[in-house]
């Protein structure tokens, strides 16, 4: 404490300007249960991080039953693993189908893509159980990344399989956002693959678009301008969400699901709902109603006049791989076979 102090009464001067310094201290006590170097220094860290996340400029005493430190140690955990998976490529991708509900909605067919991780023992894991982990350090770009590169090599490798009008939905984190080279790696992507720009939309939540706006726009213009469509995903949980909207190039508006699912019994909800749809419809945008669980809440966002509806109660989540795939395949098998029996002939 003495140390912390110290340092935070210390006047640090850099070109005629006074900079005020903190200390973040983790301490971890040595005795007969520390276990190894490694596990003592990574209580301390853990125990440093959560000072850190506590304001700053204070101590932490790491303590075995410490949610805090548990919390921290369980992320850092997670780090690891995402790591391992990207170097290993033991990430996976599924796929969940928008219901369209309006003729607006035309032909295309959309989806959205999911992450999973597969496990050391082939489980699959949830992505709320790493996602965090990947966003507070910083992770997220190269997650993208690999999803990017991922969706677009499975659409290529099944050209002419999948309807041609499909549009898929991939979402991008602000760390990616402001990735200054993450521009140039989607366009490269696109020209690698040879998949149309416009098979692609990219989800940006509200809250990041808001905190990125700059960043947003450009990126935003830049690929809608090579064909790319824009959704702007969990709209109303902003503070100014009307206002920032006329300023983003989006297609399509998704409304938070914390808004639809409560639609049949909350009567601020329903209204909530309502005006984000006629607010998008006069725009000019398509909106889609995330969270949809069930028929009755399915029919009251149709009789809303909304374009697309999302959930799993109405849609389920599948591996992203067609269903033609094994026709495909087997078709493949008899024309080797008639070949080798042509070549025996």
């Amino acid at each position: 404490n003495d140390l912390c102090n110290l340092i935070k009464d210390f006047q640090f001067l850099w070109k005629g300007k006074t900079l005020q310094l903190s200390t973040s201290a983790g301490l971890a006590e040595i005795d007969a249960n520390s276990g190894s170097l490694t596990d003592l220094l990574s209580a301390a860290d853990a125990a440093c991080c959560v000072a850190k996340e506590q304001g700053r400029n204070r101590v932490h005493w790491f303590e075995s039953g410490d949610a805090a430190v548990k919390r921290r140690h369980g992320q850092l955990l997670w780090v690891q693993r995402v790591k391992q998976s990207l170097d290993n490529d033991r990430f996976t991708l599924y796929k969940e189908e928008f219901v369209p509900l309006s003729k607006a909605a035309n032909n295309a067919v959309h989806y959205e893509i999911l992450l999973r991780m597969i496990d050391e023992n082939g489980n699959v894991v949830s992505p709320m159980s790493f996602i965090p982990a990947a966003e507070r350090y910083n992770l997220m770009p190269a997650v993208d990344r690999w999803v990017i590169n991922k969706t677009l090599k499975t659409l290529a490798n099944r050209d002419g399989i999948e309807n041609s009008n499909s549009i898929y939905a991939v979402n991008l984190s602000g760390q990616s956002l402001n990735d200054d080279g993450f521009l140039k790696y989607t366009i490269d992507q696109f020209d690698e693959s040879g998949i149309s720009p416009g098979r692609i939309c990219f989800e940006i939540t509200e809250t990041t678009a808001i905190a990125n706006l700059t960043r947003a726009s450009r990126l935003m213009s830049i690929l809608k301008g090579m064909g790319c469509h824009f959704a702007l995903d969990d709209f109303g949980s902003g503070l100014s969400s009307f206002s920032y909207l006329k300023n983003l190039p989006v297609d399509y508006l998704k409304i938070d699901g914390s808004f639809v699912q409560n639609i049949l019994s909350n009567r601020i909800d329903y209204a909530m709902v309502d005006s984000i749809n006629q607010i998008g419809q006069l725009m000019g945008l398509q909106t889609i109603a995330e969270c949809v669980e069930d028929n009755e809440t399915l029919k009251k966002v149709k009789a809303l006049g909304i374009d697309f509806a999302q959930g799993h109660g109405i849609a389920k989540v599948v591996p992203l791989k067609f269903q033609q795939d094994t026709e495909h395949n087997n078709h493949n098998k008899v024309i080797h076979t008639l070949s080798k029996i042509r070549t025996r002939a």
